[in-house]
C-alpha cells in the first residue's frame, strides 16, 4: 500500500502522524511511505531520518494526497485540505465529526473512507487510540491551569499546592475517565485538594482505591456541580461520549456562582465541550474571560508537547495502521472489531450512529459497507 504522511497545517499543531521508526515498520513489510518535507520537524524528526528509514520525501501536501492510498494524520483535515481528499482514499486520523458539521459534510462529499482514531474501541469499551492523547491532555490541563490561576493572568492568585499555613487550591474534575484521572493525579501531586465527579459508581470505587488521600470522589449530578463550583479554584472538564457531542454540565448561568478568577479548562472542547461557554481556542490565543471566569479551551493541547505526543500516538496507532496496510481497510475492519468501530464515513455514507444523530443525517449500518 502507498502511505502518505502530510504535514499538519492546523494552527499551532506540531505533531506528526508517523515517526521514522514507524515508517521503517511499513517499509520492512513492502509498503511505500511518502512523507511531506518537514512534516516531522516540529516533533524533532528531520527529513533525513525518514529517508534513512526508507521513506520518500515529497515537497508539497498536494503531492502527498495525490499519490497516497492511505493518509495517516493527527488532526482532522481543515478546509483547505477538503479538495485534496480523493474518492476511496482511506484517511486514518482524529476526526471528532460530531463537533463540526462542515467537516462531516465535506468528507461525505469526498467519497473517502474516514476511520477515526477516537472511535476505535476495544472490547472493554476503552478507546486505545484516544488514551495516549487523553493522558497528555489530562496532565497538561493542570499544568496550564496552574499558570492561569496567577493574578497577572486574571486568575484568583492561588498556588495549587498552597504553602504551610495557607490551604491549597481546590480542583474539581468533571469525569473520571483517562483525562480526569490524569488531571487528578497531576493536581494531587502538586498538593491541591481534588474532587472527581462521575456517574459510574464502579469507576468512583476504583478511583477511591487508587488515588491519594487528597482526592475524594463524588457522584455527579447538577445539584452537586452547582454547589461545588462556588468554592473551587480550578474546574477541569473531562467528559467524553465516544463519537458524539459532549453534554453541557456547566451552563452559562452557573458562571455567576463561581468566584472571580476561577479557571475552567475544557479538555472536551474538540468534541463540542462539556461547558456551555467554551469555544475552541489556540495555543497562540488560549484563553478568554466570561463573567470574570478564565476559560482555557485549546482544542489540541497535546500539540504543545509534540515530541512526547507524537511518540505516544505512534506507539498506539501503528499496530492498527499496519493491519490496514497489510489487509486493506475492508478486510482489516472485518477481522478486527476495534477497527470496525473506527469507521465513521464510508463512500458518502455515515456509518457511525453518534455522527448521524449529531446532525440528523441518514445512518447506514457499518455492516452494509463491509
Amino acid at each position: 500500500m502507498i502511505i502518505g504522511v502530510p504535514k499538519e497545517i492546523k494552527q499551532s499543531e506540531n505533531r506528526v502522524a508517523l515517526t521514522p521508526a514507524g515508517a521503517l515498520e511499513f517499509v520492512k513489510r513492502g509498503h511505500i511511505v511518502y512523507v511531506q518535507s518537514t512534516a516531522g520537524v516540529g516533533s524533532g524528526f528531520e527529513d533525513e531520518e525518514y529517508v534513512e528509514a526508507g521513506a520518500r520525501i515529497l515537497p508539497t501536501i498536494e503531492e502527498v494526497y495525490g499519490i497516497a492510498e492511505m493518509i495517516i494524520k493527527v488532526k482532522e483535515p481543515i478546509e483547505k485540505e477538503y479538495a485534496l481528499v480523493k474518492p476511496n482514499q482511506l484517511l486514518f486520523t482524529y476526526f471528532h465529526f460530531a463537533s463540526y458539521e462542515p467537516l462531516t459534510k465535506a468528507m461525505i462529499s469526498s467519497n473517502a473512507i474516514c476511520l477515526a482514531y477516537e472511535t476505535v474501541e476495544a472490547i472493554d469499551h476503552s478507546l486505545p487510540l484516544l488514551v495516549p492523547m487523553s493522558e497528555v491532555a489530562g496532565r497538561m490541563a493542570v499544568q496550564q491551569a496552574a499558570k492561569y490561576l496567577e493574578k497577572p493572568q486574571q486568575g484568583r492568585g492561588v498556588l495549587l499546592g498552597g504553602v504551610p499555613g495557607v490551604p491549597p487550591a481546590k480542583v474539581l474534575v468533571l469525569g473520571g475517565g483517562v483525562v480526569g484521572t490524569q488531571a487528578a493525579k497531576m493536581a494531587a501531586g502538586l498538593g491541591a485538594m481534588v474532587t472527581i465527579l462521575d456517574v459510574s459508581l464502579k469507576r468512583l470505587r476504583y478511583l477511591s482505591d487508587v488515588m491519594p488521600a487528597n482526592v475524594i470522589t463524588m457522584y455527579s449530578n447538577e445539584l452537586t456541580i452547582r454547589r461545588l463550583i462556588k468554592n473551587h479554584d480550578l474546574i477541569v472538564g473531562a467528559v467524553l461520549i465516544p463519537g458524539a457531542k459532549a453534554p453541557n454540565l456547566i451552563t452559562r448561568d452557573m458562571l455567576k456562582e463561581m468566584r472571580p478568577g476561577t479557571v475552567i479548562v475544557d479538555v472536551a472542547v474538540d468534541q463540542g465541550g462539556c461547558i456551555e461557554t467554551c469555544r475552541p481556542t489556540t495555543h497562540d490565543d488560549p484563553i478568554f474571560i466570561i463573567d470574570k471566569v478564565v476559560h482555557y479551551c485549546v482544542a489540541n493541547m497535546p500539540g504543545a508537547v509534540p515530541y512526547t505526543s507524537t511518540v505516544a500516538l505512534t506507539n498506539a496507532t501503528l499496530p492498527y495502521a499496519l493491519q490496514l496496510a497489510e489487509k486493506g481497510w475492508k478486510k482489516a475492519c472485518r477481522d478486527n472489531q476495534e477497527l470496525k468501530m473506527g469507521l465513521n464515513v464510508v463512500n458518502g455514507k455515515v456509518v457511525y450512529k453518534g455522527v448521524s444523530e449529531a446532525f440528523n443525517l441518514p445512518y447506514t449500518p457499518v455492516e452494509d459497507v463491509l
